[in-house]
């Protein structure tokens, strides 16, 4: 990748978000771990196979489960296609001596379904629209996350959705930044990049965007009205 000549940084036009730990939060992994327990068939609590602390061990791991992933997956080609993401799950999950097949496949499949948008994350986009600024989201994952989308009200205000599994491109890779910047219409001088990952949405510098970086938080807001100021009224 050629480096980009230094830009004239100019009004922000754009701004790229980031999903996971940015717009959305995954949830509570011991609701998640429930979640899936009752979607096997079983009944009762984990806890009471477990135990409480083998229950909060346990969450506490599938919590942090894509941040695990690297040590199996440092080239993210997960995010490149369902199938590898979903071998490279199953090769985690086969390191948790207390998942066995059937609850492995149920927590794949129940997922997506206590991930929720942070509380400031809709009334931001809305405003970012109401002022004219495009908003696209810019996510490495490697499965469909739209119904998420739909069911946390992002999806009607966002311009663009690009995942990496489409694009064929991962952050930090430039293309697809590059796909999302055009999939917005502006330029890299024009455009914010919002995320969490030091090293993926980081990548975004590289292409002259200016990026803000928002470590993963646990509350039901994640001070993203932090983006409005810095694009202006």
């Amino acid at each position: 990748m050629t480096t980009p000549a230094f830009g004239v940084a100019g009004p922000i036009e754009a701004v790229l978000f980031d999903f996971h730990s940015t717009l959305v939060d995954q949830g509570d992994a011991v609701q998640w771990l429930q979640l899936a327990w009752a979607h096997a068939g079983r009944v009762g609590r984990p806890a009471d196979v477990l135990g409480e602390q083998g229950q909060a061990e346990l969450a506490g791991w599938v919590d942090r489960i894509w941040e695990h992933v690297r040590e199996v997956d440092p080239a993210n080609e997960r995010d490149l296609s369902p199938q590898r993401h979903r071998e490279v799950y199953d090769e985690l999950m086969q390191r948790l001596p207390q998942v066995d097949d059937d609850l492995a496949q149920a927590l794949y499949e129940v997922m997506l379904e206590t991930w929720i948008p942070y509380d400031d994350a809709v009334p931001t986009l809305v405003e970012l629209k109401r002022r004219g600024v495009r908003v696209a989201l810019v996510s490495n994952v490697g499965i469909d996350v739209r119904e998420v989308l739909d069911r946390a009200g992002l999806r009607d205000v966002l311009d663009a959705v690009v995942l990496s599994f489409e694009a064929g491109s991962v952050k930090p890779e430039a293309p697809i930044f590059e796909r999302a910047l055009a999939a917005v219409g502006v330029g890299p001088d024009n455009a914010l990049m919002v995320g969490d990952n030091p090293h993926d949405d980081a990548g975004a510098a590289l292409l002259g965007i200016r990026t803000l970086l928002l470590p993963r938080t646990s509350g039901t807001r994640h001070g993203l009205d932090i983006v409005l100021r810095l694009v202006g009224p």
